[in-house]
């Protein structure tokens, strides 16, 4: 995600004019009709009974994202002037996203893990550590708290071939951080700048130094031991480390869950939710960090140091495929979001799922095969790159951010603190400024999960959007 400037406190969508020229009364009746059927998936939706969402319990210490700023409450939407948008040079190097954790090293220092991912000038993605180093440059800064700018620490990374590596698709940075004194957390703000534009992509962190829960000092490690991923998934029969930065020896308890989340619901569905339910356990298993082993079934895995813990490590074991989805029958799933209820019962209750699939897609692009393929190509890239960003205790596309995400793209601004994340869409649809509210929701698995605060006030934002990708206009 691009990090982030102050974002503008915003009034509410002014009332739409009342022309009375014959293409606006067209226009008009064809959006009544398009909120009518999203209406009724709406209602669907809330009056259908719920197999259950889960916030299960437990303590966890609170791990914001974003730069040391109060993020404030703002209205939703605001109306489209006339106001230009400022654009970035197209000769800059940039940073496009930026993923980071930490581990205790010990009591007195913590290893920083950050994943970054670039472009170049050409707009091409880049993960050449040579051209990062020439092009970038890194220094951090830590402060006691979000609201405290008093500086504890700062200084520079040195880019180097052992600070700077390649990992896959991306670049990941490590460097170490030392406790400040008398203070058991800090919040870390490093910042990444362009050499030649000065432009900068920030990225925070909140690290505890010292009693530190289990997933401060162990995580998800690739098969070798040597790199943790930064990610809440793994696939069946993969091979898998939970593993620390010392290769300690410990043996960790592991529950097994079978349960099948809701996707998220309607942006505008501020009815209360349902009450979460509680997990069945399925099974369980024993394993030693930083030795592999092997989950061979599907299903929400739950790792703790002892069977009374109240935090632990959540891992999602998924098929081999994920994040993509490929099999029919999971990819008439997250159409939900742009579906009429009754397209989704009928997709729910075909018998040949491949061909209600097509059925679907080739109805509401009028027949034309080629504008489908690309419509369905671009919707289900969004729901690859959800599921490898937002997936949580659930898969990644039935959260609210993957929802959002799926729906309108990557947002233009993201501003975080401790518990609040919001992420704004500059011009879309018929306002200038769109603004959706995360808040983090605390459970056991994960400490990134968060839940959009709903708004009636979406709908004139939402309702063109879902059309456009109904006719086929979005396919990229």
């Amino acid at each position: 995600m691009r990090i982030v400037s102050p974002l503008l406190l915003i009034t509410l969508l002014a009332a739409c004019s009342t022309g009375k020229q014959t293409p606006q009364t067209r226009r008009r009746e064809m959006q009544e009709r398009v909120n009518a059927a999203y209406d009724a998936r709406t209602e669907a939706q809330r009056n259908s009974p719920q197999r259950g969402s889960v916030t299960p319990t437990g303590n966890l210490p609170n791990q914001p994202a974003g730069t040391p700023a109060q993020v404030r409450t703002t209205a939703p939407v605001q109306a489209a002037d006339k106001a230009t948008m400022p654009v970035q040079s197209a000769s800059d190097w940039a940073v496009t996203s930026i993923k980071s954790k930490f581990l205790a090293v010990d009591s007195t220092n913590a290893r920083v893990y950050m994943d970054l991912t670039f472009q170049s000038p050409a707009g091409s993605s880049v993960i050449s550590t040579t051209d990062f180093a020439q092009h970038f440059q890194v220094a951090y800064i830590m402060y006691p708290d979000y609201n405290n700018r008093d500086r504890l620490g700062y200084g520079n990374i040195t880019l180097n071939e052992q600070s700077v590596r390649r990992q896959g698709d991306h670049l990941r940075l490590i460097f170490d951080i030392k406790r400040p004194k008398d203070l058991s957390t800090a919040v870390l703000l490093t910042e990444v700048t362009e050499i030649g534009s000065g432009t900068k992509a920030r990225n925070d962190l909140t690290i505890r130094f010292g009693n530190n829960q289990l997933s401060d000092r162990y995580s998800l490690f690739d098969r070798d031991g040597q790199q943790p991923k930064l990610r809440h998934y793994v696939s069946t029969g993969d091979t898998v480390v939970i593993g620390d930065a010392s290769n300690s020896r410990k043996q960790l308890y592991g529950i097994r869950y079978r349960h099948d989340f809701e996707a998220a619901s309607s942006p505008m569905n501020t009815g209360a939710r349902p009450v979460a339910r509680s997990l069945s356990v399925d099974s369980t298993l024993t394993i030693t960090t930083n030795q592999p082993f092997v989950l061979p079934v599907e299903g929400l895995y739950y790792f703790v140091e002892d069977t009374t813990a109240s935090s632990g490590i959540g891992l999602v074991v998924t098929d081999k495929r994920f994040p993509k989805l490929t099999r029919p029958e999971k990819l008439i799933k997250p159409v939900l979001y742009m579906s009429t209820s009754s397209e989704i019962n009928e997709l729910g209750q075909a018998r040949d799922t491949k061909k209600a699939f097509d059925r679907y897609w080739l109805s509401l692009m009028a027949g034309n095969q080629d504008v489908a393929k690309n419509t369905i190509r671009a919707y289900f890239d969004r729901v690859e790159e959800a599921n490898r960003l937002f997936t949580t205790y659930k898969e990644g596309w039935k959260t609210d951010k993957g929802m959002i995400y799926i729906i309108l793209g990557a947002p233009d601004r993201v501003q975080r603190n401790r518990e609040r994340e919001v992420w704004v869409y500059n011009r879309r649809a018929n306002a200038s400024e769109v603004n959706f509210t995360f808040t983090r929701k605390q459970n056991q698995f994960v400490e990134d999960h968060y839940e959009l605060v709903r708004y009636m006030e979406y709908q004139p934002v939402w309702y063109p959007i879902v059309e456009a990708w109904r006719t086929g206009a979005i396919r990229e």
